[in-house]
């Protein structure tokens, strides 16, 4: 099906404002005040009536064919798209986002039986390592040597589960100096399935859970987009991966981790999981020494609640850095927004018993939820948070599908990220 692009309106029979007009040669997009929107928007609608093969036709501008590839999306099927006549930069910089995001896309719309977290680490090396196999080299530790390398937070929530939890500690190097230094590292939260644990969550919320992993995907897409587009400096790649579920060996309300910094933690909520695994996984990094550290997670209702699912959430100790991961975004085409983050919101989930708690216990987390989350991240980052960027990713998946979006992931961050890997 070819497809065009019209900068004047539809004729009156398809009706007022019509989006969409068919003609013998193919189909029409109308473009009005927003036309990355429209662009997008009609090919949702085209994709949900059951077209699968697409050619784009006329002039097209490289956003322009990038946000119909968005919207021509379905998880039951896939699709094909031919790019409008480009530059070769163009067509090499689309075919780079489309395989990133192809990768992103499977990865967490796959059930959690498909992928558990050895599958997400082992998928995730192999998806880096093929893009630039001489300059890749990564470690897998999993199960009990988490626990004994002192990785307490991965350990602990993965433990109730048979399939045993993961650390992925991946490191793309194009220099092959082992000494040359690490520019960036990226920490992924990388909960395969999410019960909540024994805070165990409602079937309804409980049936999407598979995507709780989107942070480990969106920040290998966005390295694997880096690499695409020739990154030359150094990058440690960090998942977080476990299965979140209730056993007699799951970890349990009132008890204490003791994470390698030193920090004590009290369980207060087993629902609150993805900051304690991202805990041991931000250490990691700033042992790498890197001075640039993004951490990206499916974290927590509050931020969906306050931007909804189209914005992701940024949050920051540096606020520099912070206001230049927006202006990033906004570039992008990836919406984003800061919400606060202040050195006392660390004090914000308060303990009897340890240094912390691991969230307030009240219902989604109490008020400032996504921010006191934050703030608990902020205790396991070197420098005082200089250079530490976490973002919530309220974006990244979209259960039902609306009217820009089918259900599934959205890959929103990937871009984001790949260009601060490079900018860094």
């Amino acid at each position: 099906m070819n497809v065009w692009l019209s900068r004047d309106p539809a004729a009156p029979a398809w009706g007022e404002g019509a989006l969409l007009s068919w003609h013998q040669e193919g189909i029409a997009i109308h473009l009005g005040s927003d036309p990355l929107g429209d662009i997008q928007q009609g090919a949702r609608r085209l994709c949900a009536q059951g077209i699968q093969q697409v050619a784009l036709c006329g002039h097209w501008e490289r956003e322009q064919q990038w946000a119909f590839a968005q919207g021509f999306q379905t998880p039951k099927a896939e699709v094909q798209l031919q790019w409008a006549t480009c530059e070769e930069s163009d067509r090499a910089e689309l075919e780079a986002r489309w395989l990133c995001g192809r990768w992103v896309r499977e990865m967490t719309n796959a059930t959690p039986e498909q992928i558990g977290p050895l599958e997400l680490a082992v998928e995730a090396a192999a998806f880096i390592t093929e893009l630039a196999p001489d300059r890749v080299s990564h470690r897998i530790l999993k199960g009990e040597a988490l626990q004994q390398a002192g990785w307490t937070g991965i350990w602990s929530v993965g433990r109730g589960s048979a399939r045993e939890p993961v650390l992925l500690e991946l490191d793309y190097n194009p220099t092959r100096d082992p000494k040359a230094p690490v520019a960036a590292a990226l920490v992924g939260k990388g909960i395969t399935f999410d019960s909540g644990g024994y805070s165990m969550k409602s079937s309804e919320g409980m049936l999407t859970m598979k995507c709780d992993m989107g942070g480990a995907a969106i920040v290998t897409g966005a390295l694997g987009l880096a690499i695409a587009r020739g990154l030359t400096k150094r990058v440690k790649l960090i998942l977080c991966c476990a299965e979140n579920l209730v056993s007699g060996h799951a970890y349990k309300l009132g008890d204490i981790l003791t994470y390698k910094n030193g920090t004590t933690v009290e369980i207060v909520n087993t629902d609150a999981e993805g900051r304690l695994v991202l805990a041991d996984g931000l250490q990691l990094a700033g042992e790498s020494g890197a001075p640039l550290i993004i951490d990206a997670a499916t974290l927590t209702g509050a931020a969906v609640m306050a931007l909804g699912g189209r914005y992701n959430a940024l949050f920051g100790l540096d606020k520099p850095l912070v206001e230049r991961a927006r202006q990033v975004a906004d570039a992008e085409q990836e919406p984003a927004w800061p919400l606060p983050l202040e050195r006392w919101h660390r004090g914000m989930c308060p303990s009897h018993y340890a240094d912390t708690a691991n969230s307030r216990p009240v219902k989604g987390g109490g008020a400032g939820g996504a921010s006191n989350a934050a703030g608990f991240l902020s205790r396991f980052v070197p420098r005082d948070g200089e250079g530490w960027l976490h973002i919530d990713l309220a974006a990244c998946f979209c259960d039902n599908g609306d009217s820009l979006w089918a259900p599934g992931a959205t890959t929103l961050g990937m871009r984001t990220v790949a260009r601060l890997l490079e900018q860094a």
